[in-house]
């Protein structure tokens, strides 16, 4: 099924597993406030749907996302120039204008859907951001990550900090630090272990339909509460964290999909998930 009348993304669902492509081929898929506002209403429609249970992200054209649109950044006013994307809203009269800004990222932290992103090329700027807080990366053999903020005058904020939480310091400051000089391939970034699987070019969206088909053969409530665990708990001392999960498996104890799953093992048969 797919969604229509979206002009810079498209959205297509297959049984549990919805897709979102950023579709501005011609600017690398570069974000404008377009964009942000499509993304934001597909990644709502993402969490609040029962039939959706994983949700993959990717890009048309030679790019996942090359961040911000620069003709955008360049024509920016004296408010936003202090950092603050009000997207048309009076200054400052939303919470989501005093948090940082997330452009093309899923409420990665408030939803619980987990999140695939299938790197189809040049991921840069706002666009890595894709990268570092999906749940699976997969990646072509075209892939290519780096962070260009300081190479345009600008510092290099919340990306910094999350490639720091996912790379080696030194990687990451070299990434941050070199700008546009410096770009891990596929293979490097695969190495590090931000990718988890590089497939050739003509082979990434059919992989990562199969690899969403995996994780949707599980108990699909088992999979959320685990993936907030994990989420929620690297904001936290160990031992809060270990008193969340356990919070979490206990909510999930106590729903059908719970008593079906040892059913179906004794029976022998596939479980019948309802997410319920």
């Amino acid at each position: 099924m797919s969604t229509v009348g979206y002009q810079t993304i498209k959205f297509e669902v297959r049984g549990h597993t919805a897709c979102v492509t950023l579709n501005r081929p011609e600017v690398l898929n570069a974000i404008n406030d377009e964009m942000i506002a499509e993304l934001a209403e597909v990644y709502a429609e993402v969490e609040t749907s029962q039939d959706i249970w994983t949700v993959i992200i990717t890009g048309s054209g030679r790019a996942l996302c090359v961040g911000a649109d620069v003709n955008k950044a360049a024509d920016h006013d004296m408010e936003n120039a202090a950092g603050i994307d009000n997207q048309g809203e009076p200054i400052l009269s939303s919470l989501r204008q005093w948090e940082a800004p997330q452009e093309a990222t899923p409420p990665w932290l408030q939803m619980t859907k987990p999140i695939i992103c299938a790197v189809n090329g040049i991921a840069c700027g706002a666009g890595l951001d894709l990268v570092t807080t999906a749940d699976i990366t997969i990646a072509a053999e075209s892939a290519t990550l780096m962070d260009p903020h300081v190479s345009i005058g600008v510092a290099s904020g919340r990306e910094a900090v999350r490639l720091a939480r996912i790379l080696p310091l030194p990687v990451a400051m070299r990434l941050v630090l070199m700008g546009r000089h410096e770009r891990l391939s596929a293979q490097r970034a695969y190495d590090l272990g931000i990718f988890t699987e590089v497939v050739p070019d003509a082979d990434l969206l059919e992989r990562s339909w199969e690899i969403a088909e995996v994780v949707n053969a599980n108990a699909p409530l088992a999979v959320r509460g685990s993936r907030m665990a994990v989420r929620k708990g690297l904001t936290l001392p160990i031992n809060e964290a270990e008193l969340l999960a356990e919070n979490y498996r206990m909510k999930v104890a106590l729903t059908k999909d719970a008593i079906e799953g040892p059913r179906a093992f004794l029976e022998k048969r596939p479980p019948q998930w309802q997410a319920r």
